[in-house]
């Protein structure tokens, strides 16, 4: 897919925020990249204080009387939950839908459906596999459109990883953050967060296997050769702060599971690999897990696995996602 850098696509929708401050506000949240560094630390401030009123009887409810259309193509449980969750949390509703309501050839278009959610609703949150429905969908909705995964990218699992690690104590930009499997979506956002905060990032993929190029490059460019690649994952996790991996079979290509395997049989996380790591580097995986193949046992419930806390810390992070999108940042 092409990179798009023009700072008026739906990828960034920035715009000056209502309160004069200079932080960019998105309309949209598709991509991480050309967001500002500010509103995504904004972001994790808002998500701690979202949490720490959690279930008392002060827990605000700015998003009372709005809705949000939760538009899911592919399976899920940690975003589905979390954003339904978060947005009852939030004080407002959910309405679910599916490809037989909205797609790029179902009985409406795209234009007409972002016309008529943004008239009822006052969010769309889209699962899917085309990166281009998602972005269709926001070019022609009035209400923010939020990408919570698409072939292409997955910038609200970033985010809430980045929020995981801040939480844990980590500088986000004196981090070494280490990939390891697949070219895939996962990896599309970590290129792009290492846009906006200081973290190396180093990739082991193997050949035939890597990111999307225009993206890589980009990445590469902006951060000055803080992304790198190697082919050996030993040379990429040794000394790195997090090691990170993801499924070697995305969703939607299972018919290629069986060939995957004997290709990526050399970049499992394992406890030999995770030694090469800095003594104190978390282990980390955006779920669901294929046990035994991309990750041991051993390192997935292991004391540096992070796995539990990134998934509850999709709902906080969304919840603040969702409320400066919806309210803005002089909202309720």
């Amino acid at each position: 897919m092409a990179l798009t850098t023009d700072p008026a696509a739906p990828a960034g929708g920035a715009a000056p925020s209502a309160n004069g401050a200079g932080r960019a506000a998105p309309r949209h949240l598709i991509d991480l990249l050309g967001l500002d560094r500010a509103f995504v630390l904004g972001l994790f401030a808002s998500a701690e204080r979202l949490r720490a009123l959690r279930k008392t009887p002060g827990a605000p409810r700015p998003l009372a009387g709005r809705t949000a259309a939760m538009v899911f193509h592919k399976p899920s449980l940690r975003t589905r939950v979390s954003f339904t969750v978060g947005m009852h949390e939030l004080g407002g509703d959910a309405v679910d839908l599916t490809a037989v309501e909205v797609s790029e050839s179902g009985r409406e278009s795209l234009k007409d459906v972002a016309h008529v959610l943004s008239g009822m609703c006052d969010l769309v949150v889209v699962r899917t596999f085309s990166h281009g429905l998602v972005r269709t969908l926001a070019a022609h909705a009035t209400v923010p459109v939020i990408n919570a995964l698409t072939d292409f990218s997955h910038p609200c699992q970033i985010l809430s990883d980045l929020y995981t690690l801040k939480r844990a104590g980590r500088d986000l930009d004196a981090l070494t953050v280490a990939w390891v499997g697949d070219g895939n979506n996962v990896l599309h956002s970590w290129l792009e967060a290492a846009t906006l905060l200081g973290f190396r990032l180093r990739i082991a993929v193997p050949d035939g296997f890597e990111p999307d190029p225009g993206l890589y490059l980009e990445a590469e460019r902006r951060t000055d050769g803080r992304v790198q690649r190697f082919r050996d994952p030993a040379e990429a996790v040794r000394g790195a702060d997090v090691v990170y991996t993801d499924t070697w079979t995305s969703m939607g290509r299972e018919q290629e599971s069986e060939w995957r395997r004997v290709v990526f049989a050399g970049y499992q996380v394992n406890a030999a690999l995770m030694a090469l790591a800095a003594p104190d580097a978390v282990f980390m995986h955006c779920l669901p897990a294929h046990r035994g193949e991309e990750v041991t046992d051993e390192v997935l419930d292991g004391p540096r696995s992070m796995v539990v806390e990134q998934a509850e810390n999709r709902l906080h992070l969304q919840k603040a996602l969702m409320l400066a999108l919806v309210a803005g940042p002089d909202g309720p």
